[in-house]
C-alpha cells in the first residue's frame, strides 16, 4: 500500500474500500441492516487499511464493530466517515457535536482519521456551522483530518473565507464517465487531495480500451483504471463484495503506467 501526503503533514492510503452496501440485505444500499460484514472482514485480511463509511449508510456501528474484531491495530487503520447536512444533525452546534460524538462511539475510538461534510448545504450558514465544529474537534485531536465531499470549487472558495483549517480532502465522483478534471486541477492547486467515489464507472468501450492497455502489464482493465487515478495523486475507494475482485483492486502498486498510456486513459 502507498500513502499520500495531506496538507497538514498527515498521510492517507491511496486506496481503500467503500462500505455503503456492507451489512445490508441483498447488498442493497437501501436494504435492511443484517450485520453481515464478511466483505469488510475480507478486505481487512487482504490488506485494506482505508475504510470509508458515512452516517447516512446507517452502518457506522457495524463497521466499527468489525474493525474492533479484526486483528488490525487501530494505528494502522484510516477511518473516514461523513456527517450529513440534514437539519436533524446540523440544526445547532450542539447537535453537530452530538453527531460527531456518536460517530466516535460507534467506532469505539477516541479519534477518527477523516471526517467529511457529506454534501454542501443549500444554506451556507449551515456549512459554516458544521465546519467550525469540525475545526474544534480537529484542534482537540479527536478528528485527525477534516474535509468535504461533493463540493464545487466555488463552494470551497466560500468555505475558505472563514476556515481556519483548510479541507484535507474533497471526495467527489471521478471516473471515465465523470472526469471532473477542472475540479481536480483546482483541488490539487489548493493542496486538497481528491478522493474518487464511484471510480469504476465506465462504458463497455472504455473497459475494452483499458483491457487492451492492461495486456501490456498483465493487469485487468479495473487495475489500469485504478492505477491511472492513484498515479496522478487521486485516492480511490472501490467497493466489492467479492474477495477476488477486492484482491485485484488492491494489486495496483507493482507497476507504473507509461506517460503514453496515462494520456490514452485520460482521453477515454
Amino acid at each position: 500500500m502507498e500513502w499520500i501526503n495531506l496538507n497538514n503533514g498527515q498521510t492517507m492510503p491511496l486506496l481503500g474500500t467503500g462500505t455503503n452496501t456492507y451489512g445490508k440485505v441483498d447488498q442493497d444500499y437501501n436494504g435492511e441492516l443484517n450485520g453481515d460484514f464478511a466483505p469488510l472482514e475480507s478486505a481487512l485480511r487482504l490488506g485494506y487499511r482505508l475504510v470509508d463509511t458515512a452516517i447516512v449508510y446507517r452502518n457506522e456501528a457495524g463497521v466499527g464493530a468489525t474493525l474492533a474484531r479484526s486483528n488490525v491495530d487501530r494505528q494502522d487503520l484510516f477511518v473516514t466517515t461523513k456527517i450529513p447536512n440534514d437539519e436533524s444533525y446540523t440544526h445547532s452546534e450542539e447537535s453537530i457535536r452530538q453527531t460527531i460524538d456518536r460517530s466516535l462511539a460507534h467506532f469505539g475510538t477516541d479519534y477518527l482519521d477523516l471526517y467529511l461534510i457529506h454534501k454542501p448545504s443549500s444554506n451556507p450558514s449551515v456549512t459554516k456551522r458544521i465546519w467550525q465544529v469540525l475545526e474544534d474537534y480537529y484542534d482537540q485531536g479527536k478528528l485527525k483530518n477534516i474535509g468535504v465531499s461533493n463540493f464545487s470549487a466555488q463552494q470551497i472558495e466560500d468555505l475558505k473565507s472563514y476556515a481556519k483549517i483548510m479541507p484535507a480532502v474533497n471526495q467527489i465522483q471521478i471516473n471515465p464517465e465523470e472526469k471532473n478534471q477542472d475540479l481536480i486541477d483546482y483541488l490539487q492547486g489548493q493542496k486538497i487531495v481528491p478522493t474518487a467515489w464511484g471510480p469504476m464507472k465506465s462504458s463497455p468501450d472504455q473497459r475494452q480500451a483499458l483491457a487492451k492497455i492492461g495486456k501490456k502489464y498483465g493487469k485487468a482493465w479495473s487495475q489500469v483504471l485504478l492505477r491511472y487515478q492513484v498515479q496522478r495523486g487521486i485516492v480511490v475507494i472501490p467497493k466489492s463484495h467479492n474477495p477476488n475482485n477486492q484482491a485485484l483492486n488492491l494489486d495496483i502498486f507493482d507497476f507504473d503506467l507509461s506517460s503514453e498510456d496515462m494520456a490514452q486513459v485520460s482521453q477515454l
